[in-house]
């Protein structure tokens, strides 16, 4: 079974936390480390960024990020050695996420052949179309049995979502709000009332809530109306901080959660 899929189905308490940071920031060979300490420290599912020179989607500080990582050389290839030679020691799910020129330019096929190699799981790709999902990456990732993780938002309607619920498999990403990445204070009663309605749905695919997560309360919030949380900019914010040390950056993290 795919370990995204595995996840789900063993987690009874849902309230799952995955962390996303930037392959080759703020150090290039710092990848393997912090993925095996998030493992080590409990962290459920982790979000693997690759680099990217557009990131449109992302706040600054994921933008400056990826900026450092392609500074300090990282590419696909060098990202895929890295994972490739930790794959026997990395027990949860590993998720790539990037923006789909760079995945072109490597290649579709090669890129889900890599990442089966690699031992990842999935992908979320924010700017791939969902047409061109349906009608060419998805044939493809599901030989490879690679789940590619799309995203909803305020914004998409109920028809959208019950098709993305239908035609997708692992989780549903369940962005906060329309902005860019960024840590907020909280989430206003829209945001709340976006949770409801989703939850009300019932859909068939489990949800992670992410963007803005970084204190006790929008932890809560976001735990309590999905299977879990992910947390990207405050925890790359805090690893750039402790200059690759994932164990520091982890205790100032949780340490930010508890308030």
């Amino acid at each position: 079974m795919n370990k995204i899929n595995q996840l789900f189905a063993n987690s009874i308490d849902q309230k799952l936390l995955s962390l996303y940071f930037c392959a080759g920031s703020p150090t290039l060979e710092g990848t393997a480390d912090v993925i095996l300490t998030l493992q080590r420290r409990g962290i459920a599912m982790i979000e693997v960024g690759i680099p990217f020179s557009d990131p449109l989607a992302d706040g600054p500080v994921i933008q400056s990020a990826a900026t450092q990582a392609l500074k300090n050389g990282m590419t696909l290839k060098t990202l895929f050695s890295q994972l490739t030679s930790i794959k026997d020691q990395v027990e949860i799910p590993l998720v790539l996420m990037g923006y789909l020129n760079p995945i072109l330019h490597y290649g579709i096929e090669a890129f889900c052949q890599s990442c089966v190699e690699a031992g990842v799981s999935g992908a979320i790709i924010p700017d791939l179309p969902f047409d061109d999902y349906l009608n060419i990456v998805k044939p493809v990732a599901d030989k490879y049995d690679l789940r590619i993780i799309m995203l909803i938002t305020p914004e998409t309607s109920e028809e959208r979502i019950r098709f993305i619920d239908d035609n997708t498999d692992g989780f549903i990403y369940m962005v906060s709000s329309a902005a860019i990445t960024g840590t907020q204070k909280s989430f206003d009663d829209a945001k709340q009332a976006y949770f409801r309605r989703i939850n009300a749905m019932n859909l068939r695919n489990p949800r992670m809530i992410g963007f803005g997560i970084s204190n006790a309360q929008t932890l809560k919030a976001a735990q309590d109306n999905a299977a879990g949380a992910i947390i990207g900019s405050k925890f790359v914010t805090l690893l750039n901080e402790a200059e690759g040390n994932a164990d520091v950056a982890l205790d100032r993290l949780f340490e930010a959660l508890e308030k």
